[in-house]
């Protein structure tokens, strides 16, 4: 096992590994930009180093100056979090070229279900479905014969894309050059590669997850899945496990889909594979080779620490369970509190003034937020996330409309009144949304 980690990241999921590594008794090892000199998460770990400026590129984002407090420090590991680094293979091979694990599936699986594209051509070949799409658009002329070919409403997507970037919906041929280019335009400042493909666009469909795990002997797990279609802007908001209105033998099978991907790569450690779902079929979309934001809620339904077994994993240590060992009986929803302007969803920044947090039974927020904490205009605008659970979905809407209701956040604009609209909603209540939902409650 791991005697000292780096984190290379910040915010709450900073927060939450160094939890993870406390209770292993692992050391700790925090960076920071400027702007987050006076951040939990700093205060938090054994040892912090101020890496850059406040703007990601020039901090968070910085391979060298990491890898170089990572050797500075004896760091054995790196944990990336999610965003970042996290899914940038170069990163992974520079570690590894200084002698340093990153807890990751690894250079080779990052590099290709990175790339979209080769991502579906392996899921092709693993017999996991997927919807019609094209190669590499050369440029607008090859965009627009595709489009023919596959038929509109099309989806424009970066193959280095994520965090809801480098996406557009085209309904109509007229738009379709102007969007091709934006959607050049933005992967190639998100991402530093403008390469884009195309698939068909699927209307009303649910955004399934499936969460699995392995270790180095090829032991692939299940630890359920997860619903995640109430989304704005390809940015989810609210997430729930298990996913209700699917049936056990749709499940079973999109189950056996992600794990014969796992197999098909040879993935180690967390990852999750993404599914579009329409009435019986399901469709690959994507796979996020690292911690997802939305595991806790996993976690609280099958009672197993993500966290501390993605660290177990990478470190060679077997998965001492079995499938049958993982039960999931009980439901969880989580949702996503962000510092935005009620009116417009604009990020909001301030001082957080008051901050109340509710508590009870299986009540739990993930964040790194304290009293008198400043949130800056350089970071994403989650501040947590607010989860509950209970043994019935019923149960887990009543709880998580107590919890918005005693959650207190003053100085910062946030979303929480927005939140307690969907637990209220009757189709939300229901189960039987999709990622339309958000046009229906806003």
């Amino acid at each position: 096992m791991f005697s000292k980690i780096l984190i290379a990241n910040r915010g709450e999921v900073a927060v939450r590994v160094i939890r993870a590594c406390k209770e292993m008794g692992i050391q700790t090892v925090a960076v920071y930009s400027k702007a987050d000199k006076n951040a939990l998460h700093v205060e938090m770990a054994d040892e912090s180093y101020c890496i850059g400026g406040p703007l990601v590129k020039d901090s968070y984002l910085n391979m060298d100056v990491i890898l170089t407090v990572a050797k500075k420090t004896n760091a054995e590991a790196i944990h990336p979090g999610y965003g970042m680094l996290s899914e940038n293979p170069e990163f992974a091979g520079k570690s590894k070229e200084n002698g340093i694990v990153l807890i990751s599936p690894g250079e080779d699986v990052m590099r290709k279900m990175g790339q979209k594209e080769i991502a579906r051509k392996i899921a092709v070949s693993a017999g996991v479905p997927v919807t019609p799409g094209s190669e590499i658009l050369t440029g607008s002329d090859d965009a627009k014969k595709q489009a023919e070919r596959i038929g509109y409403p099309v989806i424009l997507k970066a193959r280095a894309g994520g965090g809801g970037k480098g996406i557009r919906v085209v309904r109509k041929e007229i738009d379709l050059v102007s969007a091709f280019e934006q959607v050049k335009k933005e992967a190639a400042s998100s991402f530093g590669d403008d390469a884009v493909f195309m698939e068909k666009y699927l209307e009303n469909v649910k955004h399934v997850e499936v969460q699995i795990i392995a270790d180095k002997k090829g032991k692939v797990l299940i630890l359920g899945d997860r619903d995640c279609s109430v989304q704005r802007k390809n940015q989810k908001l609210i997430e729930e496990c298990p996913a209700p209105a699917l049936s056990d033998e749709l499940r079973q099978k999109m189950y056996e889909a992600a794990k014969n991907l796992a197999v098909k790569v040879g993935y180690v450690t967390v990852g999750t594979v993404e599914f579009l779902v329409k009435q019986d079929q399901f469709f690959f979309m994507e796979m996020n080779t690292r911690l997802q934001v939305e595991h806790s809620v996993t976690e609280m339904v099958c009672g197993i620490d993500i966290v501390e077994w993605q660290i177990r994993t990478a470190a060679g240590v077997e998965l001492p369970f079995e499938q049958k060992d993982i039960i999931s009986k009980k439901h969880a929803i989580e949702c996503r509190i962000c510092a935005e302007n009620a009116k417009d969803f604009k990020p909001a920044t301030g001082k957080v003034e008051l901050l109340h947090v509710p508590g009870g039974v299986d009540v739990r927020f993930d964040s790194a937020l304290y009293q008198s904490f400043v949130i800056t205009p350089f970071y994403d605008s989650m501040l947590g996330k607010l989860i509950v659970c209970s043994d019935t979905r019923d149960g887990a809407i009543r709880k998580m409309k107590s919890a918005l209701s005693e959650f207190v956040l003053l100085g910062v604009d946030n979303n929480r009144d927005m939140h307690m609209k969907f637990m209220e909603n009757g189709r939300f209540v229901i189960g039987n949304y999709d990622t339309g939902i958000c046009q229906k409650v806003l």
